[in-house]
């Protein structure tokens, strides 16, 4: 072999070891920075450290290897200056106290425009203290802390991450715009309270495909001010199910509008798809352009349910009308069983009545028999008398 022809081979091998060299170069280890992987000492400022020299550069990471790390808070704040990654191997574990004084997170991103967070690794938040001694939130001073904020941030990708035991909600997308989560997995016990998958609130074009979530409450909530929200191939169960609210609790709440929920699977949830407000509403505001389709339910206790008359623990006067206005509501075949023999149930406001309800190809039975469905103030819609339910009560 000629000298000249091995010079494509030791260009291509020097170009590989080049972009290994760049690649490395701009990961960071929370080892080399102080972060202990023995689950007891604290390796907050490890993490914080490795996290500023990640986002000082286009391209940085954050690399968590395989190991427990006790980690008591983790502000992850940009703008940063390029693409920034955060890539998890190991197990980040919450200290067991119920609350973080003032703190409503536990981990959070903040101002970041370009973030991926990615690895098979684990997000521990330790929940269960909150879950005994905050149970119905009013027993602790200050609420218990979401495991995961994703708070401010542009362009963002959640990927095969694990979340686990949050002592509140698991995943917040807030304020947030292009944000996608994908091949998720969260769980915590079925009788953990508070315990919601993701919540999604004020936030611009949220995408979430490919997940199973089985908690204590729902599965997905989406929130006041949630635009552009796509979800599919989503495994419920156990949980609340899917919910839109609840709605016109405090003043000045936004609308949601353009929400899509398709190909998703309820198992032994207590609810399936929801729209949630409270009255009397405190607010004014609008929930239009939802779409629910290609839906599997399984022993569903609610498979369909829209309450106007939302009043947890009896937390409100039960007097008065919902003044948050639900419009354009499609439910497209959605099939499988029902826990009890309404499977359709839609409670509207008296003074806002519901408008462009439709239901088309419903299959929902009930121990092998028809289910029923029940409807007052609403402008509904069944399209065709081949389903079941067919019509409302």
């Amino acid at each position: 072999m000629e000298y000249s022809s091995l010079y494509p081979w030791i260009y291509l091998f020097l170009l590989i070891l080049s972009n290994i060299w760049i690649i490395e170069s701009k990961k960071f280890v929370v080892t080399d920075f102080g972060a202990t992987p023995d689950g007891k000492t604290d390796s907050t400022e490890g993490f914080a450290s490795a996290w500023e020299k990640a986002c000082g550069i286009d391209g940085g990471m954050v690399s968590v290897p395989i190991g427990t790390f006790l980690v008591k808070s983790g502000n992850f704040n940009g703008p940063c200056n390029g693409e920034t990654l955060f890539h998890i191997d190991g197990i980040v574990k919450a200290s067991d106290a119920p609350t973080l004084n003032s703190q409503d997170y536990w981990i959070t991103f903040f101002e970041v425009d370009g973030l991926t967070v990615s690895g098979n690794g684990v997000f521990d938040g330790n929940g269960a203290a909150s879950w005994s001694r905050c149970h119905g939130i009013s027993k602790c001073q200050s609420l218990p802390p979401t495991t995961l904020k994703i708070n401010y941030v542009k362009n963002a990708l959640i990927q095969q991450i694990n979340l686990i035991n949050s002592k509140m909600f698991h995943l917040i997308i807030h304020e947030s715009d292009n944000v996608t989560v994908n091949n998720v997995h969260i769980s915590a016990p079925e009788d953990s309270p508070n315990t919601d998958g993701i919540h999604i609130g004020d936030a611009n074009r949220t995408t979430i495909t490919n997940s199973y979530i089985s908690t204590g409450d729902d599965c997905v909530s989406i929130g006041e001010g949630s635009n552009n929200v796509n979800i599919s191939g989503v495994s419920c169960g156990p949980g609340h199910g899917i919910s839109i609210g609840s709605l016109g609790k405090y003043e000045e709440e936004a609308g949601v509008s353009q929400i899509t929920v398709r190909n998703c699977t309820f198992n032994g949830t207590q609810n399936g798809l929801r729209i949630k407000t409270w009255a009397p509403s405190s607010c004014s505001s609008v929930v239009s352009g939802v779409t629910f389709a290609d839906i599997v339910i399984e022993n569903v206790d609610n498979p369909i349910i829209i309450d106007q008359y939302y009043c947890p623990h009896g937390s409100c006067s039960r007097e008065g009308e919902s003044s948050v206005e639900i419009k354009g509501v499609k439910f497209v075949n959605i099939k499988g069983t029902s826990a009890s023999d309404t499977s359709v149930s839609v409670k509207c406001s008296k003074r806002y009545p519901c408008q462009d309800i439709e239901f088309f190809g419903l299959d929902l039975t009930y121990q092998g028999q028809p289910t029923t469905a029940l409807c007052a103030n609403a402008d509904q819609k069944f399209g065709g008398s081949d389903q079941t339910p067919s019509r409302c009560s």
